[in-house]
């Protein structure tokens, strides 16, 4: 016998069963609840509500775990590569050798852009925000490639998530070299993913472009640590734009629009801002005082989801000393973030409030060491997460019980009254 919650309401009861996921929260169907009680359930944010069925992201934010299709997300950082886990999230499983050659393959040869493409970037200002290029550029993508836009097709949807896996990268690397007033940089099919992208950013016509390991395993794991997030506000922009049957140019741009927001993908910017406030590590007393005062913010600490210790953070840390040592950069900066977090992890009042350290905290140090202005951090976000949201899409279109997407809302506007005529009213 399914499990089931009851409600009453006055003299009547109303059973809701209970679903089971296969770890987590049980969760109260209440998709009839409306049509049996005539009431809605009110949960603005919808923090308290599933909003679909899933099999690709799990997280455990109070036990702080990350899974992709059930790996854990510091496994995929340390063992595996952004390209077999783009091919994870979308299909599954972790590819056998040839599947794996096949799709990077697939991948590598998808990542020119279409010549009268460039010429799209010129009807920009010079510095216009990159962001605003990404979001313009990638809903272009379907004028350009109209011969995968039929949603209902299989064959056409993997052909799009492979196109917008392909060439975000070369877009992302046009929206910088544009913005600095470089030349745009080919992709090289003989360079793997990474390689590629930090190529088509920094290189210049003037001398040899050299790949260096160390900040091409950086970039990769960045890229595996922002690439699924689960029902993020991005990701639900993504699925909800998809649910009216837009083909997937449409909603990635949508997620990207979403994503540009300061409390969604602005945050490892606004945690490297606060570092460059505090300045020095003799500043940080006068500054966490002030946080305990409520007069600054503590950017890069505790997450929304994650009540114990952001998991990509561990490995983010690492990657960040390593692209440090590399370059052989002594940044203050790490100096007074190394001292804030030990600040923060010692003292009860951020203890009890859970704030320790998260992705953004490390993120913002490594990719300006990178070579990256603030005004990058969140177009790298958009390159990394768009295997997610792309995942995320196909699953929904794949869904027997999908609907178009129709929140319903608490009014607490005007009833109904008469128009006044203009000349009578006071």
């Amino acid at each position: 016998m399914t499990d089931k919650a009851t409600l009453t309401i006055g003299d009547k009861s109303y059973d809701l069963p209970i679903l089971k996921g296969s770890t987590g929260p049980d969760v109260v169907d209440v998709r009839k609840f409306y049509g049996d009680s005539d009431h809605f359930t009110f949960d603005p944010g919808f923090t308290s509500t599933a909003s679909c069925e899933s099999k690709i992201t799990y997280i455990d934010g109070d036990a702080g775990i990350l899974l992709h299709r059930g790996y854990p997300i510091d496994q995929l950082a340390e063992k595996s590569s952004f390209l077999e886990v783009c091919h994870l999230l979308l299909n599954g499983e972790l590819p056998t050798a040839e599947e794996a050659t096949k799709f990077e393959h697939n991948i590598t040869y998808h990542t020119m852009l279409h010549a009268q493409f460039d010429s799209f970037f010129q009807g920009f200002r010079r510095d216009a925000h990159p962001m605003a290029i990404m979001t313009g550029a990638v809903g272009a993508l379907s004028a350009f490639y109209a011969d995968s836009l039929n949603v209902d097709d299989p064959k056409q949807r993997e052909i799009s998530a492979h196109r917008l896996i392909a060439k975000m990268p070369t877009i992302a690397a046009r929206a910088f070299q544009y913005s600095v007033g470089r030349p745009f940089v080919t992709p090289r099919n003989e360079l793997s993913y990474s390689e590629n992208f930090l190529r088509m950013c920094f290189s210049v016509p003037a001398e040899d472009w050299v790949p260096n390991p160390v900040l091409t395993r950086a970039m990769d794991r960045i890229f595996i640590l922002h690439a699924d997030h689960e029902q993020n506000a991005s990701t639900s922009t993504v699925r909800l734009a998809g649910s009216s049957g837009a083909h997937p140019f449409a909603c990635i741009a949508a997620g990207i629009a979403c994503l540009w927001g300061p409390s969604h993908g602005g945050a490892n910017q606004e945690a490297l801002e606060m570092l460059e406030e505090i300045g020095t590590v003799e500043n940080i007393p006068a500054y966490v005082q002030g946080v305990k005062d409520k007069k600054y913010k503590l950017m890069g600490f505790g997450h929304r989801v994650y009540k114990n210790f952001d998991p990509r953070a561990k490995v983010m840390q690492k990657t960040c000393y390593e692209v440090l040592e590399q370059l052989g950069i002594n940044d203050p900066l790490l100096q007074v973030a190394m001292e804030l977090e030990k600040v923060a992890l010692s003292d009860p009042y951020f203890i009890e409030r859970k704030l320790y350290p998260n992705i953004d905290f490390y993120s913002g140090i490594t990719l300006r060491a990178m070579g990256f202005p603030t005004n990058m951090f969140t177009v790298l976000f958009a390159l990394a997460r768009t295997v997610g949201w792309i995942s995320q899409w196909k699953e929904m279109f794949e869904d027997p019980a999908r609907k178009i997407g129709r929140p319903r809302q608490l009014y607490t506007g005007a009833t109904q009254r008469d128009y006044t005529p203009l000349e009578k009213r006071g």
